[in-house]
Parts: C-alpha cells; sequence; structure tokens
C-alpha cells in the first residue's frame, strides 16, 4: 500500500507542476507488467498456522492521476459525484478551506487524505476561476455477502473475521481487499492439511453503484501422509525411529491424534528427534543432509524424505569442569551422568549440564549456565567434553506476590513457602513452594514468575499466580422409602473456612432406621512447626434388621483427636485416640451367627426378648455394650502433585491402632495402602493401588467387632461388584467380613 501511494503521490507532483506551468499533462508511460509468477513445484510449501483474529487492511488501489488545479486562494468550493458519502463527509476530511492558499503541496495531501478515507476510488482536484472543484468517483458499497461451501471453517468464524477487514453488507467494497481474503482463505486450509481446496469469488454489479460478492469454497480431501522414507538409515530399523516421531503415516488412532496430518513445526520437531536418536547412541557427527516435502498430483498424499548420514559411533575420551566454582567442584563431578570410556550420549551430557545448572541455582545462582563443549577427534573416534561454568551473579528475592487469591488469605499461601523474601533465589524452593501450594484442596493451579528488579541486577521479584478451586461444599436432600420412611440428609464441608486453610465439615443424616451426625475441624497449623491437629466427634444410631442389608444394628458414640507431625517435605508422623462407646444388637432371625457369638462373648452382653402377639412366638436379641479408648499412629510420605485430581506421584500410608489396657475390648489392626500415579498421555493417567489390612483380637476378646471387619467390592477395591459385598459369608449368604485383606488395582 505504501509502494502504491508513493507511486501516486510523485506522479500527481508532476502533474501539479505541469499544471502550474500551464501545460497540458502529457499521459504517463505505461510501467511494464510484471513477469508472472513461476509454476509451483510438486514439493507443497508448508501452511502458515491460522492467526487467531486475522487483521487484513484492506490495500487501496493507487488512485488516477488528476490534472491538479494551479496556484491560487480557495474562494470556494464544490464537491462533485457524490452518491451515497455527504458533502459533510467530504468537507470534513478535506484539509483545505475558503481563504486558504492552496499550492501544489496541499493538492496533492488533499487528494491523499480524501483517498485515506477508503470511500472513493477517483479523487481530483479541478479549478474553475477561484473555485475549487473536488471530483470523486465513490467506491461501490456491499448490498449482499455470501460464503458457501465451508465445512472445516465455521460461516460465523469467517463472517466476523471478514467483517473486520470490510467485507460485510453495508460496507465499502475493495477489490484489493478481495483477492486478499481470498488468498488468506487459501492459507487457512493448507493449515489444516486440504491443499486442493479451491476458492472462487463472484462479483456482481447492482444498480446504484452497489455490488454482490459470493464467496465459494470447494475445500477438497484433507491431505495425508502416506509415507516417511529415511535414506541412509541403515544402523537401526527405519521402523523404530519413526516410532518416536509426532508425524505418522494414517494408522487406528489417527482419527484422534491427527498425526497423519503434515504441518511443518511438527517436521522440525521430528528432524531434531531423529538427529536426539542417533546422537544419544553415540553418532556425535551425525548429519542431515536434506528433507524433501512432496505431494501427490491429487493433492491428497504427502511424501516425506529424509536423507541422513549416520557418522560413527564416539566414545567419550575425558570429561573436564573449567569456569568459576561457586560450589565445590567435586559436587559438581558427582551430577556428571556420564563418564570417560562411556558411548557418546547428548542426552545424558544434557541432563548433566541441568543438574549442574539446578545444583548452583539452589544456592542462590539462578541463572548459572553451564556450557558444554565437545571437541572430536575424527581420527580416533572420541570426543572430549568440557562444561564450561559460568554461575553469574547471586540473586536475591526482594519481595513475593500472589495474584488471583481473593478467598484465601495472605498467611495461609506464605506459610506454603519455601522461599523466602531477602534470602537468595533458589530453583527448588520456587518450584517446591509451587507444589506445596498446588496441594492445597482449595488450590486449582498455580504458575510462578520471576521479574528483575530495575537498577538492581541481584534483585527479583516473584509472583505467584493461583487460580483457586471449589473449597466449600453444600448438599441436601429428602426422600421416603417403605424400608427406611422418611429420609433427610445434609452436609457442609468448607477446606478453606474464611479464607483461614482450617477444614469444617458437618454431616447429618436422618431417617426412622438409620441416624448419623459428625463434626469435625482441621488445623492445619496448630503452631509454627506446621503441626496439625483433627477433633471429630461422630455418633450414629443405625437399626437394620428390617433392611435386610445388615446382620446388626448398632449405636456408637466416638470422640478423638488426631496430630500429623512433618518430619520432611514430603513425610509425616501420626498420632491420635479414639474414645467410643458402643451398643451392639443382633436377634437369632436375620444376624449372621458369628456376630451373635461375638456379642455374647465380648463386652457386657444382654438379651431381649420380643413376643409377637399374632403368632405367638418370641424372640431374642442378643447384645453387647462397651467402650474402649484407641490409640492410633501412622507414617505417610505424599510426593503426589496435587491432593485432588492428581495425575503425577505417589503415596505411602502406613498405619497402626490399638486399644489400651482396661478398654472392654481389646484389639489391633494395621494397614498399609500404596497410590501412584504416572501420567500417559496429554489427559490420561494410570494409576495404580494397592493394600494390605490385618487385624486381630487382644487379651480375651475372641475377635475384632464386626464393624471393624474388611469387605471387598466397591471402586475402591474391586470393581465390578457391589460396595462390601465381597468376603465370607454368614448362614444367609451375605458377606460377614474378614480380618485380613490385600487390594490391589
Amino acid at each position: 500500500m505504501k509502494t502504491r501511494m508513493a507511486v501516486a503521490a510523485a506522479v500527481l507532483a508532476v502533474r501539479c507542476a505541469l499544471t502550474a506551468a500551464q501545460t497540458p499533462a502529457m499521459p504517463p508511460t505505461p510501467a511494464m507488467p510484471p513477469a508472472p509468477a513461476m509454476p509451483p513445484t510438486p514439493a507443497m510449501p508448508p501452511a502458515p498456522a491460522m492467526p487467531p483474529a486475522p487483521a487484513m487492511p484492506p490495500t487501496p488501489a493507487m488512485p488516477p492521476t488528476p490534472a491538479g488545479p494551479a496556484d491560487f486562494v480557495v474562494g470556494d468550493i464544490r464537491v462533485e459525484g457524490l452518491q451515497r458519502v455527504s458533502e459533510g463527509t467530504v468537507y470534513n476530511y478535506l484539509p483545505v478551506n475558503i481563504g486558504d492558499h492552496l499550492t501544489p503541496q496541499r493538492a496533492r495531501e488533499a487528494i491523499r487524505a480524501l483517498y485515506a478515507t477508503g470511500f472513493f476510488r477517483d479523487v481530483q482536484l479541478r479549478r474553475d476561476g477561484n473555485t475549487l472543484i473536488v471530483v470523486v468517483l465513490e467506491r461501490p458499497s456491499i448490498e449482499s455477502f455470501e460464503i458457501t461451501g465451508n465445512k472445516d471453517i465455521k460461516t460465523e468464524d469467517l463472517q466476523k473475521s471478514l467483517r473486520n477487514v470490510g467485507l460485510a453488507t453495508g460496507k465499502t467494497f475493495d477489490r484489493s481487499v478481495l483477492e486478499d481474503v481470498t488468498q488468506y482463505l487459501t492459507d487457512q486450509y493448507f493449515a489444516r492439511g486440504k491443499y486442493g481446496v479451491k476458492i472462487d469469488s463472484h462479483v456482481e454489479e447492482e444498480t446504484g453503484n452497489r455490488v454482490k460478492i459470493k464467496i465459494e469454497i470447494k475445500e477438497g480431501a484433507r491431505a495425508k501422509i502416506r509415507q516417511i522414507n529415511l535414506v541412509g538409515a541403515t544402523r537401526f530399523p527405519q521402523k523404530e525411529i519413526l516410532q518416536t516421531l509426532e508425524l505418522k503415516t494414517p494408522n487406528w488412532l489417527s482419527w484422534y491424534r491427527q498425526d497423519d496430518r503434515y504441518s511443518r513445526e511438527s517436521l522440525q520437531g521430528d528432524l531434531e528427534k531423529i538427529r536426539n536418536y542417533y546422537m544419544d547412541r553415540g553418532y556425535a557427527n551425525f548429519q542431515l543432509a536434506s528433507t524433501q516435502v512432496a505431494i501427490a498430483p491429487e493433492k491428497e498424499d504427502i511424501f516425506i524424505t529424509v536423507n541422513i548420514d549416520e557418522g560413527q559411533v564416539y566414545k567419550v575420551s575425558q570429561i573436564k569442569l573449567a569456569g568459576t566454582f561457586v560450589v565445590p567442584q567435586a559436587q559438581l563431578e558427582q551430577l556428571l551422568l556420564i563418564r570417560p570410556g562411556q558411548t557418546f550420549n547428548r542426552k545424558l551430557i544434557t541432563s548433566s549440564q541441568e543438574l549442574m545448572q539446578n545444583r548452583m541455582g539452589r544456592d542462590g545462582y539462578a541463572f548459572a549456565k553451564v556450557e558444554p563443549v565437545p571437541t572430536a577427534d575424527n581420527a580416533n573416534h572420541t570426543v572430549a567434553l568440557t562444561f564450561f561454568i559460568d554461575p553469574g551473579n547471586r540473586v536475591y528475592v526482594r519481595n513475593i506476590s500472589f495474584a488471583g487469591a481473593n478467598r484465601i488469605n495472605d498467611e495461609v499461601l506464605r506459610r506454603e513457602m519455601r522461599q523466602l523474601e531477602g534470602g537468595w533465589l533458589s530453583n527448588t524452593a520456587l518450584e517446591r513452594s509451587k507444589q506445596r501450594i498446588q496441594r492445597l484442596p482449595y488450590v486449582k493451579s498455580v504458575e510462578f514468575e520471576t521479574t528483575p528488579v530495575a537498577g538492581s541486577p541481584d534483585l527479583v521479584d516473584v509472583n505467584y499466580k493461583i487460580e483457586e478451586g471449589p473449597a466449600s461444599q453444600l448438599s441436601g436432600g429428602i426422600g421416603y422409602s417403605e424400608t427406611y420412611r422418611f429420609m433427610l440428609n445434609g452436609s457442609y464441608a468448607d477446606a478453606d473456612f474464611l479464607g483461614t486453610g482450617q477444614r469444617i465439615a458437618v454431616n447429618l443424616n436422618g431417617g426412622a432406621f438409620s441416624k448419623v451426625y459428625s463434626v469435625s475441624h482441621t488445623n492445619p497449623y496448630t503452631n509454627i512447626d506446621n503441626l496439625q491437629r483433627t477433633i471429630s466427634v461422630s455418633y450414629s444410631d443405625v437399626t437394620q434388621f428390617v433392611s435386610s442389608s445388615s446382620n446388626f444394628s448398632s449405636r456408637t458414640l466416638t470422640f478423638g483427636p488426631t496430630w500429623a507431625y512433618p518430619i520432611a517435605e514430603t513425610m509425616y508422623l501420626r498420632a491420635g485416640a479414639a474414645f467410643e462407646s458402643s451398643q451392639l444388637l443382633t436377634n437369632q432371625l436375620s444376624s449372621a451367627l458369628q456376630a451373635q457369638q461375638w456379642v455374647q462373648q465380648n463386652g457386657h452382653p444382654y438379651n431381649r426378648i420380643a413376643h409377637d402377639d399374632q403368632t405367638n412366638n418370641e424372640y431374642v436379641f442378643y447384645g453387647s455394650n462397651f467402650r474402649s479408648v484407641e490409640l492410633v499412629t501412622g507414617w505417610d510420605w505424599d510426593t503426589r502433585n496435587r491432593t485432588l485430581f492428581a495425575d503425577r506421584g505417589m503415596r505411602h500410608s502406613l498405619s497402626f491402632s490399638a486399644t489400651v489396657p482396661g478398654s472392654d475390648v481389646k484389639y489391633w489392626i494395621g494397614n498399609y495402602t500404596f497410590l501412584r500415579y504416572v501420567p500417559v498421555y496429554r489427559a490420561l493417567t494410570l494409576s495404580f493401588l494397592a493394600g494390605v489390612d490385618y487385624g486381630a483380637p487382644l487379651g480375651s476378646t475372641t475377635a475384632i467387632p464386626p464393624y471393624r471387619q474388611f469387605f471387598g467390592g466397591g471402586p475402591d477395591s474391586v470393581r465390578g461388584f457391589r460396595e462390601s459385598r465381597l468376603g465370607p459369608k454368614d448362614q444367609f449368604g451375605n458377606p460377614y467380613g474378614g480380618n485380613f485383606r490385600i487390594v490391589s488395582q
């Protein structure tokens, strides 16, 4: 556009000068037409990526060259040729007023100003005495604009993008913009792998200086990679190398992964993967000779050929560290993953480089650089490695700030920080702080960035960007059944109560045969040493003889505190106590023999006799009351990146509980659980769960209580079975549970 404007300005200057000299204007010598472009080769050029919001300003064509007026004082101004544009609009943009002295320079400026509005195809200035005549030829307006044939790109998205560049109903039409849009659409379909796309634009002139525009798109089929050939690959099977690449020939997962579509960026990444494949196996002088991308005449098949020179396998002859050592050299040498005599391996060299940089970063040298420089001996096929170390300056943290944390108190986040203000910047502390904040159940994601302080090269500010997750849950319900009659339930849990980071939970469930109430409070920081305390109270009264879902009824009141103390960043010791008062009741008709025997032999047994007036039968209920104090201890090792929806890391949990002497029933129970998360592909994560549980009575107690038995089945143990339906059966065929369980899934 600038070139066209410059040419127009030059021609106008000549014309105005000729007019001022009262010399008739000679028509300009037509410029030579540009040479036709060479036809494209069969190789398909890579398609550019689609910008999110294209901005294609209209490129006005060069205005015609009118004869300019002579140098005079403007006594009046008249506009000719207007159809839709008002005279006021012309006067508003015209930088010449009545009484102004019009020179050739000002005439050129006036023409440029009117032409820049985009309203006119032609602008001329003429003189009639002292009257300035502005003659314009308006551009046509777009009466209608239609796009047909598009499937890959939504019509709404196209219309929005084209509206931004002036191609919409009611806008002024510029043919050069339409040509740019046609090329733009072609590029977008190329980026989607549709190299056979055909885009035709039609402009139909209407009366009243209006046009109808129609763009017809024939998308064609999407091109697929039919062959990837590695010429010169003889040391390793091509299939093995191709498996490491992102681009692939069509396979049964291509519909999902779309890995059979060509893109230049993916090809560049795959070429680097091929280089890494060889250099990680000793081929230090590996070379990529050339790469060809060809497309079939029907433009549906793409063929990629990569010519390589494998070279020879090299060994590492010696390794040296050079530069400035702010960390003892011996410590850095211990981080080397490659040794003299080993096969050259670029991956191990890069990993060694990162380990040394991270080690110096722990001591405040956050911008330390380690540059490995290989020196090859081609005659002996060996490489001497020198790691040049530049620690830079030690960097300190001035301020730490948090963005996005609106509900969470600042104190809650700062107590998770392992990077301190005023201390030196540590990459390890920054990452550990990020992980600790991210593991809070009310935080969805965390990112951080460091910003150098202007004028202080040894200071940075650290900003953590927090995306909060839901902290509280409120639920409730009401129901009715013939078995349980009316049922009410409600629960409330808040993991960040009033922004303090403390957790409260209330659970209320009531019905004719089941009542369960519980309240708990957890303070994760009762002191500066991160001592966590949980206090819980629960009461349950379950009478389920009529439900056929349990073989005993119980009434239990439990109260207990629990503490957890960190012994390392990811390890905790737990200790606590539970005070329990229980009553179990069985009957001779529906209760398991094991449960009847247990209540008669443990605690404080009692019997109740019920009389059925209709059948004149008597039924015996066997029950037991007992109180106990249970001590609990445990150990946890948790490296998960999140407590909720973790996708990497593991958790070991070991616990042991036993009743103290003097309790009415005596037993002990041990539990071990292992949980592992392994990221597989994008949002796909593999989890592995294993657990062992065992319980045994102590002293005169015959067995562990029925409600402490172990069961299998359900989503947390064995999928495909109803919850707690696996295990030893009683005389009625119902699971009774056992004292030993092994689970894995």
